[in-house]
């Protein structure tokens, strides 16, 4: 059984990414903050500081580089399904371990190689909710459409 491109790259990438945006606008949005705020800051990662002087263009490059990771993180799912046969058989483990491992290479990893101070939130709740949405809104949907697809 092989996971089919469009349905594990596609539509699972854009669906975890759309999930994990919506989560951080509405984290943002409790904190006080606007989702352009959260776009220009992912625009930050090319354009520096300048990202938050760059209005709607900065804010929608954010964005179209918000759903580029994303739909990256599902074709790395679904090349490693191609390989290991239990991400297919096992959605509902590999999927969220998948996000919680995505969840640790991008802060640990991908963030300060973009410059951004590294490391794990301090507070318990930024935490729980980065391994959560991760897990449940980023790992698990790309691997149950990959196991979905793969078993038509």
């Amino acid at each position: 059984m092989r996971p089919k491109l469009f349905d594990t790259v596609i539509v699972g990438g854009l669906l975890a990414g759309l999930l994990d945006i919506l989560d951080a606008f509405i984290i943002t949005r409790l904190n006080g903050g606007t989702p352009t705020r959260v776009l220009q800051f992912i625009a930050s990662g090319v354009l520096g500081n300048g990202a938050f002087q760059g209005g709607v263009p900065a804010a929608a490059l954010g964005l179209a580089l918000h759903f580029f990771i994303a739909l990256s993180a599902a074709t790395a799912y679904f090349l490693i399904a191609r390989q290991l046969s239990a991400a297919i058989r096992h959605p509902w483990i590999a999927g969220p371990a998948f996000g919680v491992a995505l969840y640790f290479v991008m802060n640990l990893v991908v963030l300060p190689l973009a410059g951004f101070r590294g490391g794990l939130p301090a507070a318990p709740s930024a935490l729980l909710n980065g391994l959560a949405i991760h897990a449940l809104g980023v790992g698990l949907p790309i691997a149950w459409l990959a196991s979905r697809s793969a078993r038509r």
